[in-house]
């Protein structure tokens, strides 16, 4: 198969997919089935188009044309693959545990669910693969479209509350995108992608323009205070929602477009003659802290997970814009890594309610010895996002921390640092109480009727999850580090600096 064919067909298979799953809707097996599939089959796509972009090729296609200047058109780079890889990967996970939780919950709508979940697949495909500023809006769009009826799907109050607050947020983003879009193409009359920068042409203060529009557009998804508000809401969606929304799909579809922003909008040499990176990794430091902080005191599991995942995205949106290899690098890496480690954490607490009926870190005493697969893989991934050794979250972390020094920017690197020990300081007292604190007294369990006294939950459940805390461990060590390491380093060339 030619690979401009195996382009397209990663973002057509998701949305076929999509339609079979509609068709399907009476034969739950059937249905699952097909998600199954698919997931499959893009895993495939994707990694058979891996040794051919390593090798500097870089296939893709034009669609149509809009006007002059302005394509519909997809092209594969390594920055794109290793968004798609990423994303894949884990749709196969997380197809195979939505079973376990929308048939353990009782979930209705389900065939809706599995719909909205291939869609958004679609989306991301197209987001990764996008060749220039025009299709990436298009696929930036889309991608909050499909997954609202995720983010509301229980029908709630509560649901249909932050389903609008959701909307608000990232639809307006997408016209701060617009609106930069328009000034580039404008300005250069073009906007594909390119390594190190595009925009020399553009005056000063119209770059300057461009900038704070992107920002705007990219930190709405990608929850930087003052632009995060959206996100703790959106945790009244079902865990498999919460785990696409903070592994996969929306927010990191924000630092995706910082990633671009920097190596193939503007380049680091625009960047620093205008002076406005430090602006940037100075918001992304404090939502760093202040996140983090938020976290502490947070009971909801989901909530306390939800101001991590604002936290530790600004730590790939300061590695980014800290201008340095060494910095691009770990952000690069920490896409990965956090990816892996925060599906396991959410996997974790969706199997916690599922199984258990627990919501609240509060009602966690002695439950790692009623669920020990499940809270070993929760504590591997604390491990993990707090920058312990052997984990993967410990090599982006060294790497983010040896860039803010390259940088010579030693402040940002103790914000870094800092935030390791806060990161520690909400996720390692829930693996304590979880395994050092006595069972409480009189058993049931907290939770209310349903739920189980002991045993860990439905395989579809505890398989994932135990899946995603070894891939975070394997990410730290051997053959699986240097595959990523080697991905990231060719796409280096877009900083223009040695590492």
């Amino acid at each position: 198969m030619q690979l401009t064919t195996v382009t397209g067909a990663t973002v057509l298979v998701p949305l076929v997919a999509a339609g079979l799953l509609v068709a399907a809707r009476r034969r739950p097996n059937l249905r699952e089935g097909v998600t199954l599939t698919a997931a499959l089959v893009l895993f495939g796509l994707v990694v058979s188009l891996l040794p051919a972009v390593l090798d500097g090729e870089t296939p893709g296609f034009e669609l149509f044309s809009v006007a002059a200047g302005i394509e519909f058109s997809l092209r594969v780079d390594t920055l794109g693959l290793l968004f798609a890889l990423l994303a894949s990967f884990l749709w196969i996970l997380t197809s195979i545990y939505a079973i376990g939780y929308m048939r353990g919950n009782s979930e209705a709508h389900q065939t809706r669910f599995y719909a909205s979940f291939a869609l958004c697949l679609s989306t991301v495909m197209g987001l990764a693969f996008s060749a220039n500023l025009f299709t990436f809006f298009v696929f930036f769009e889309l991608l909050t479209i499909a997954t609202y009826p995720l983010v509301t799907h229980k029908g709630s109050p509560e649901s249909t509350a932050a389903g609008r607050r959701y909307l608000a947020y990232l639809l307006a983003g997408g016209a701060a995108l617009l609106l930069a879009m328009g000034l580039v193409y404008h300005g250069t009359g073009g906007g594909n992608f390119t390594p190190g920068g595009f925009v020399d042409d553009l005056s000063r203060g119209t770059q300057m323009a461009v900038l704070a529009l992107l920002a705007l557009g990219f930190g709405s998804k990608a929850a930087i205070i003052p632009l995060h508000r959206w996100l703790p809401s959106a945790m009244v969606a079902p865990t498999p929602v919460s785990a696409l929304l903070h592994a996969v799909a929306v927010v990191k579809a924000g630092v995706f477009g910082f990633a671009r922003t920097v190596g193939y909008v503007f380049g680091p040499e625009a960047l620093e003659s205008l002076g406005v990176a430090l602006l940037v990794s100075t918001a992304a430091a404090f939502t760093i802290a202040v996140a983090s902080l938020i976290a502490l005191f947070q009971d909801n599991l989901k909530r306390r997970l939800a101001f991590s995942t604002i936290a530790h995205l600004s730590y790939i949106v300061l590695g980014l814009t800290l201008l340095s290899a060494t910095a691009w690098t770990g952000g690069l890496l920490h896409i990965v890594n956090h990816a892996a480690l925060k599906i396991t954490l959410f996997f974790c607490a969706g199997t916690l309610y599922v199984h258990a009926h627990y919501d609240r870190v509060s009602q966690l005493d002695g439950i790692g010895r009623r669920m020990p697969i499940t809270m070993a893989a929760f504590a591997l991934a604390s491990l993990g996002l707090a920058g312990l050794p052997p984990m993967g979250g410990f090599m982006s972390k060294w790497y983010l921390v040896l860039g803010g020094a390259d940088a010579d920017r030693l402040a940002f690197a103790a914000v870094m640092l800092f935030s390791g020990l806060l990161t520690a300081g909400y996720l390692f007292p829930i693996v304590a109480r979880a395994f050092f604190r006595p069972l409480p007294e009189g058993s049931p369990p907290a939770g209310g009727p349903g739920a189980r006294l002991s045993g860990e939950a439905s395989p579809f459940l505890v398989a994932p999850l135990a899946i995603t805390a070894l891939v975070g461990l394997a990410l730290g060590m051997g053959d699986v580090f240097s595959l990523f390491s080697l991905i990231v380093e060719n796409t280096e060339a877009v900083i223009g600096r040695a590492p």
